[in-house]
């Protein structure tokens, strides 16, 4: 392969990655905690969209509860955040025909 031909995929490969980012970053991904009480939507970038909290676990004398069910529906949004974008990093690269588990040298 001559070195003309490498640079022109490596420039498909930076457009493609630029549309994938573009792409998560509005791609939503949910969190649940206390069984379906609190419930958190958020992009693959990390931003919060929605956060609905049942009113049956609002307990004014304790608030500590509803900070931790909060906190894990946000963490598990994160979670779900994460393999997606793990999952469609490699679905693209297989498309290019790279192993999922390829990595670009760092300069």
């Amino acid at each position: 392969m001559n070195i003309a031909e490498m640079m022109k995929q490596a420039k498909q490969m930076q457009t493609r990655m630029e549309e994938l980012q573009a792409q998560l970053a509005i791609t939503e991904v949910e969190g649940v905690s206390g069984g379906g009480l609190v419930h958190v939507l958020m992009t693959c970038k990390g931003d919060v969209r929605a956060l609905k909290i049942s009113p049956e676990i609002v307990n004014p004398s304790d608030v500590e509860t509803l900070e931790d069910l909060v906190m894990a529906a946000v963490n598990m949004a994160r979670q779900n955040a994460d393999s997606t974008m793990a999952s469609e990093t490699a679905r693209m690269m297989e498309s290019m025909g790279l192993p999922p588990n390829f990595e670009l040298p760092k300069f």
